[in-house]
């Protein structure tokens, strides 16, 4: 156990974040992202939202500020264009990242693409429709 450090974050997710580098990304998904069928390693945070996951992880990573879009969601297919999930993660995503950070969203299909290539995929049990994330880790 270690002190001051989010329970959220386990020793295998906490691993996972520490190996990563300057521009590595992290799929952060909710419970119906087909996860193992993507290819990362994945790290199942159980029983939490991805407000709360996000809340977690962000206490340790930093956004890369030397991009335009070091966050992004998955778009949906229909249906609103944010939920209060996603409003609630991007809420996160400032309060730990001062400098602007624009609104991204791609398609589901290109979102499925771009998580393939993730250094490790983070999945919690979100409910909300497309809760999905793709995060670009800055500099520490």
């Amino acid at each position: 156990m270690l002190k001051g450090v989010d329970p959220v974050l386990s020793g295998g997710l906490l691993k996972a974040l520490d190996e990563m580098g300057h521009g590595d990304t992290l799929a952060l998904v909710d419970r119906n992202y087909p996860s193992y069928s993507a290819g990362p390693p994945v790290v199942h945070l159980g029983d939490i939202s991805a407000v709360r996951a996000a809340q977690a992880i962000f206490t340790v990573f930093p956004l890369d500020t030397f991009i335009e879009t070091p966050l992004v969601r998955m778009r949906a297919d229909e249906g609103p264009e944010a939920t209060e999930t996603h409003n609630l993660v991007w809420q996160e995503a400032t309060r730990n990242h001062p400098q602007a950070l624009p609104e991204a969203l791609i398609p589901r299909p290109d979102f499925y693409e771009r998580a393939g290539h993730c250094a490790v995929i983070v999945q919690c049990l979100e409910t909300a429709p497309y809760s999905c994330f793709i995060l670009r880790k800055g500099v520490v």
